[in-house]
Parts: structure tokens; C-alpha cells; sequence
């Protein structure tokens, strides 16, 4: 038989971390996952909005990314939503990481999470807080393209 075939595409994406943050940088990280948290993570009932990863005993861990319990799964088996999950990196990766990180400023949040074959990755950004006016550039930098693009069309119609 078969093994099943993971869904193509991003499962989970932080558009809000777009929104809030400049990202100067990013990587690719495995996450260490228990059973019933993979199955929800092909089901797609993951949120990484409010999420966070911080750098701990040169380690990597991902906080606030609430995975759903699976409902097949038992109540024994079953995991907690929100606890830290580990992620895998290269040790000169995670020192970069850490030494990014003690700048002022910069934070690693997480932009994605997706299937590469048939392991979970996670995309990381190294980020720096937008100010609200940054934000207001961004909104009207959109609209005039929209703008331009809604001209651009209407006057291929004609």
C-alpha cells in the first residue's frame, strides 16, 4: 500500500508577521512534531498568528503556535495546542540566528508552515518592527498599484 501523500503548498501562513514586521532574513527549520500534531498539521488546523521562537541553551524553540488536538485521536493521546515545539537547524545556523537576534530591534517569528516531501518545515524570518507609519506606506503603496493595475486593465478592454 501507498504511503498517503502530504497536501502541496503552505498548510499555515503569518501574513500578519508581513504586516507587522520587516523581514531581513530567513530560514528553513524542520519542527519536531508528536502524531496527533502532524495529522492536524495535513488537516490544516494550525494558526501562527501571535507566534514566536526564541533561541534557549543553543537550542530553537517555537512558541504560541496553536496546532488543534486531532478529534480521531483519544484524550491520552492527545497533545497540548500550545505547547514549545523544537526546531531543527544547524548549529552555525542557530548561532547566526542568536547572534541576529541580540540586536536591538530583531525578533524571529514565523512566516510559514509547509510539507517538503514528507517532513514539516518551517520558515523563520529574522524581523524588525515596523512603525506605524512604515505600515501606512505599505497600505498606500498597495493601492496605488491596485489603482494602476485596475487602470491598466480597463484600458486593455477598450
Amino acid at each position: 500500500m501507498a504511503p498517503k501523500q502530504a497536501p502541496p503548498g503552505v498548510v499555515a501562513d503569518n501574513r500578519k508577521a508581513r504586516h507587522d514586521y520587516t523581514i531581513e532574513e530567513t530560514f528553513e527549520a524542520g519542527i519536531v512534531l508528536t502524531g496527533s500534531e502532524i495529522k492536524s498539521v495535513r488537516a490544516g488546523r494550525v494558526n501562527l498568528r501571535g507566534s514566536y521562537a526564541r533561541v534557549y541553551q543553543d537550542e530553537v524553540f517555537l512558541y504560541e503556535a496553536h496546532i488543534s488536538p486531532y478529534e480521531q485521536s483519544g484524550t491520552y493521546f492527545n497533545h497540548e495546542p500550545m505547547r514549545p515545539r523544537k526546531l531543527l537547524l544547524h548549529r552555525r545556523e542557530i548561532k547566526r540566528i542568536d547572534g541576529l537576534i541580540r540586536q536591538k530591534g530583531l525578533t524571529l517569528v514565523p512566516l510559514k508552515l509547509y510539507f517538503k516531501g514528507r517532513r514539516a518545515k518551517i520558515e523563520l524570518g529574522i524581523a524588525r518592527g515596523k512603525k506605524l507609519y512604515d505600515k501606512r506606506d505599505d497600505i498606500a503603496k498597495r493601492e496605488s498599484q491596485r489603482d494602476i493595475e485596475r487602470a491598466m486593465k480597463s484600458r486593455s478592454r477598450e
